[in-house]
């Protein structure tokens, strides 16, 4: 069998979930037998790959950049985990939702609260415009699979991945899914 080309990206997120994926410790060694990390942030890929079998994809989208890369990601990958609450949910990256559009919370970040040179951080082409709304990945594209937790722990990571390389459609279980 063909080792499975995986991405995983990071979003709107704290990077929790690429941490938890680390925490796979030395089965990491056995995933690179069966899969080849083609695009992630541990790496040093620039461009997202064709023909990606799976991704998995922190954060939710919260700018136009996050815009643009969920729809090549779509485009390129034959199957997209939502990995974590944030991508799953919004979660945290979505609190400034009630606030209405982005302005009101850059001009409390950026200019209220300001000690030194208030001013709205803006460069085009270096600093991505703000969505008024913060959404879930499944908000923007179909998602296959959802994998929940904030983080979700490395075992459950491990369960959905072996799933993948099994050829399996993931199922996890009520053990699998625990919180707390």
């Amino acid at each position: 069998m063909d080792r499975l080309r995986l991405a995983t990206v990071w979003l709107g997120g704290c990077s929790g979930c690429h941490m938890s994926f680390l925490d796979l410790d030395e089965w990491l060694i056995d995933l690179h037998g069966r899969a080849e990390l083609v695009y992630s942030p541990v790496v040093d890929a620039k461009e997202y790959p064709e023909g990606v079998d799976v991704a998995l994809i922190e954060g939710a989208i919260c700018n136009e950049d996050h815009v643009e890369m969920i729809h090549k990601i779509r485009r390129r990958t034959r199957a997209i985990v939502a990995f974590g609450d944030c991508a799953v949910t919004g979660n945290v990256t979505a609190l400034r939702n009630p606030l209405g559009s982005a302005r009101p919370v850059l001009e409390r970040a950026y200019l209220e609260a300001a000690d030194l040179l208030a001013r709205v951080p803006s460069e085009p082409g270096i600093v991505p415009p703000l969505l008024d709304r913060v959404v879930p990945v499944h908000a923007m594209v179909p998602v296959e699979y959802y994998l929940p937790g904030c983080p979700p722990p490395a075992d459950r990571i491990r369960a959905l991945l072996e799933q993948l390389l099994d050829g399996q459609a993931p199922r996890l279980t009520a053990a699998q899914i625990k919180f707390g």
